[in-house]
């Protein structure tokens, strides 16, 4: 290499071809919005795991309460409503048999683009 002299790599350089300008920039643009599609994607799976989980808590406070309403004499199915409602749920079913109480809670689910999902959870509560 001689002083003022560029590196014979720097100095060449391939020329485009006509037909491949600006392909990178579409290839770029392909991607990215195939990435937030699957992001978004990965969100609502995210949000349906979290609401289930939301759902199953409800469900299982709900029939603790129940059993401890009933245990105490007071109405089990009552006591299990007021909790389910706390924590965002509704109560769909409620059973008692043998001081065992079991109950059916639903919860409204993620909602993204006109898809929905409304979850129900069930839990068991009591002697035995």
């Amino acid at each position: 290499m001689t002083p003022g002299r560029p590196a014979a790599s720097c100095a060449r350089r391939r020329p485009a071809r006509p037909g491949q300008r600006g392909a990178a920039t579409v290839l770029v643009v392909a991607l990215s919005g195939l990435l937030l599609v699957v992001g978004c994607g990965l969100a609502v799976v995210a949000a349906l795991v979290v609401d289930h989980r939301r759902a199953q808590a409800a469900a299982d406070l709900a029939a603790l309460a129940g059993a401890a309403s009933w245990a105490d004499g007071g109405a089990a199915c009552a006591a299990a409503a007021r909790i389910a409602e706390a924590n965002a749920a509704t109560l769909v079913g409620c059973t008692t048999l043998a001081g065992a109480v079991e109950v059916r809670v639903r919860l409204a689910g993620p909602r993204w683009r006109g898809w929905s999902a409304d979850l129900e959870a069930r839990a068991r509560a009591g002697p035995g």
